[in-house]
């Protein structure tokens, strides 16, 4: 048996030192810079825009649309949420710095350049486009165009930082998924489709307010006048009665494209989430110590168990009430 030989210029190495150390290094780099792209796009905001697309696509259906379209009108919504999302960080880069929830964004912790950030961004908004007009139709195509507009240069550059309704009309590009899902199914945009726009339209302002009011010291420290930092307690816990009184009722406008399935749902998940706004504010009138983050947790739950029953009961095709 001979002795291993080594060859000039190349050292011998040996487990976990050399050139493996160096391949494990390049490696843990490219991971964390694919993450930091990664966490450029809000993925956790993108899971619940997703969750709402489906069951609009199943009620402008009446039923279960092919897998494909499904699978194609997603992957095109991921990419327009990423690209909104991505552009918004390059503009609020200075103000996530200043903010505790948000500084370790990547572009916030100086892990992402902005350049780069930019052109992620772009890229993804056009191929976004591009993907929904070939896959499914060019409305969908550009009604995902205009809420990636909406988002960035109506909300992030406009209202954000300039005005305490910031939320409620900005919030409009997020109620544009189901828009979008309704007119991948039939290339039009139908009432129904309208009305699941206003649910999400008007369940915004107490789903945020109450995050908001959660981390008001954050929002003041960047300057972002979130009604929670300009108005009392008292003030944001009445608006979000009324938006949740608002959003309660206008969820019923869906009676007439649903069946009992989704009545009850609505009803009874209505009236729970009014009950939990009405028992916030009854804290704040009491001068107890606020606890907003249980509104504001069961308000994703709210959204998410409402639309599952308006696919559910698109799916089942039992006979509409009205």
């Amino acid at each position: 048996m001979s002795a291993p030989v080594s060859r000039p210029g190349r050292p011998e190495s040996t487990p976990g030192t050399g050139t493996e150390a160096g391949t494990g290094g390049r490696w843990g780099r490219i991971s964390a810079t694919l993450r930091a792209y990664l966490g450029l796009t809000k993925t956790r905001i993108i899971e619940q825009l997703l969750v709402v697309t489906v069951p609009a696509m199943f009620l402008a259906q009446r039923g279960v649309p092919s897998l494909w379209l499904i699978v194609a009108t997603l992957i095109g919504g991921a990419m327009a949420a990423a690209s909104a999302h991505a552009l918004n960080c390059v503009v609020d880069a200075d103000i996530d710095q200043k903010m505790k929830r948000t500084a370790r964004r990547p572009l916030a912790a100086g892990k992402v350049p902005t350049r780069n950030a930019l052109i992620f961004g772009l890229v993804l908004g056009a191929l976004s486009s591009l993907w929904l007009g070939l896959t499914t139709n060019w409305l969908a195509a550009a009604l995902s165009v205009g809420a990636i507009a909406f988002y960035v240069l109506v909300y992030t550059l406009l209202l954000k930082r300039r005005t305490s309704q910031n939320i409620v009309w900005g919030g409009a590009a997020g109620c544009m998924p189901v828009v979008i899902g309704w007119a991948a199914v039939t290339g039009s945009v139908e009432w129904p489709a309208l009305v699941m726009f206003g649910v999400i339209f008007f369940w915004t302002p107490p789903h945020f307010w109450a995050l908001a009011m959660r981390y008001r010291e954050d929002y003041a420290a960047a300057g972002v006048p979130m009604l929670p930092v300009v108005a009392t307690p008292r003030q944001v816990s009445i608006r979000i009665v009324i938006y949740s009184w608002v959003m309660a009722v206008w969820s019923l406008l869906l009676l007439p494209a649903t069946s009992w399935i989704y009545a009850a749902v609505a009803v009874l998940g209505g009236a729970y989430f009014v009950y939990r706004a009405h028992r916030l504010h009854a804290s704040v009138k009491a001068g107890r110590e606020i606890s907003p983050m249980p509104l504001f947790h069961l308000s994703n739950l709210y959204l998410c168990v409402l639309f599952a029953a308006i696919a559910v009961d698109a799916a089942v095709g039992l006979p509409v009430l009205i």
